[in-house]
């Protein structure tokens, strides 16, 4: 068994990406600037966007955080994206995910200008991407399969299992997965909530990657030998660490490690790559390597 080890070709790609933004520099040319949203303070979100700026400063990029209350309008916050959309300095912008429930977050997401939308949400850039037209790509799934490209994982015709549907992680990690593409190439069932014989579909596959949201789903007895484990989750779960509280994956990790080949741990495993894609989408806004 062996690690995907995130944080490991996560440093490795912010050398890459923060080598290139200094040859950007000493050229005068003009330094990525990446704009933050944050309504509300909720305890995940607020972790991410931290981390975040701090990687921006790490690669010398140029970072905005705009915060708002939780009682902000729809309208309000419309009215922020439109600003951002029209800022000339700023490359690329997200606004954090989860929003409050009186906001659409499907209006906000499609208010966005798909060319400033690092986060790879916009219908454009999905859309772009089922068909495989260079776009910004969804950062988690960008960041799972540049953990097969690093690692030298076959994916050309394995069998790849997705457990979940959702439409960050689990919809275009399939969608990539199966095109004709390095990685990719792949054989892809998507399995949720009424998918029946989910642990026969399971031992069937050579690489399954996890994004249920739901503590240590996966079992040893779901994992045929040698399989590839991608766990996409994170729920936090009481533990003893010093706010008692601990990050919990998708996949029973002491059980299911010992059969895999491959796996990636949490936390330490597709959350860094995340981050890290996120930085190379705004390095390519900034660059204009994908839209004029």
């Amino acid at each position: 068994m062996q690690l995907l080890d995130g944080r490991a070709v996560s440093d490795q790609i912010k050398k890459e990406i923060a080598g290139e933004v200094l040859r950007i520099r000493e050229a005068g040319g003009k330094i990525p600037h990446l704009a933050a949203v944050l309504v509300g303070h909720d305890g995940g979100s607020e972790t991410y966007v931290r981390s975040k700026v701090r990687t921006c400063e790490e690669l010398g990029f140029k970072s905005s955080l705009i915060r708002y209350e939780e009682d902000v309008t729809e309208e309000e916050l419309l009215a922020c994206v439109d600003r951002l959309n029209k800022e000339a300095d700023i490359d690329g912008f997200i606004v954090q995910l989860p929003l409050p429930k009186h906001i659409s977050e499907q209006k906000i997401i499609e208010s966005i200008d798909y060319r400033k939308d690092v986060d790879g949400f916009h219908p454009i850039n999905v859309g772009r991407m089922s068909i495989g037209l260079p776009c910004f790509v969804s950062a988690t799934p960008a960041g799972i399969l540049e953990l097969f490209r690093r690692y030298g994982i076959e994916t050309r015709g394995k069998h790849c299992v997705v457990l979940g549907r959702s439409n960050i992680v689990g919809k275009p990690v399939a969608m990539l997965m199966m095109q004709k593409s390095e990685p990719g190439n792949s054989t892809v069932t998507v399995c949720h909530s009424y998918s029946a014989n989910l642990k026969e579909i399971c031992l069937s596959a050579d690489i399954i990657i996890v994004a249920l949201g739901v503590p240590e789903f996966l079992k040893a007895d779901m994992v045929k030998e040698g399989a590839v484990v991608v766990d996409v989750g994170t729920t936090r779960t009481p533990g003893k660490t010093r706010n008692g509280s601990k990050l919990t994956g998708d996949v029973k990790f002491d059980e299911v490690s010992p059969k895999c080949s491959y796996i990636t741990p949490v936390p330490g495993g597709v959350g860094p790559m995340t981050i890290v894609s996120l930085m190379r989408n705004t390095l390519l806004a900034g660059k204009k390597s994908i839209y004029e």
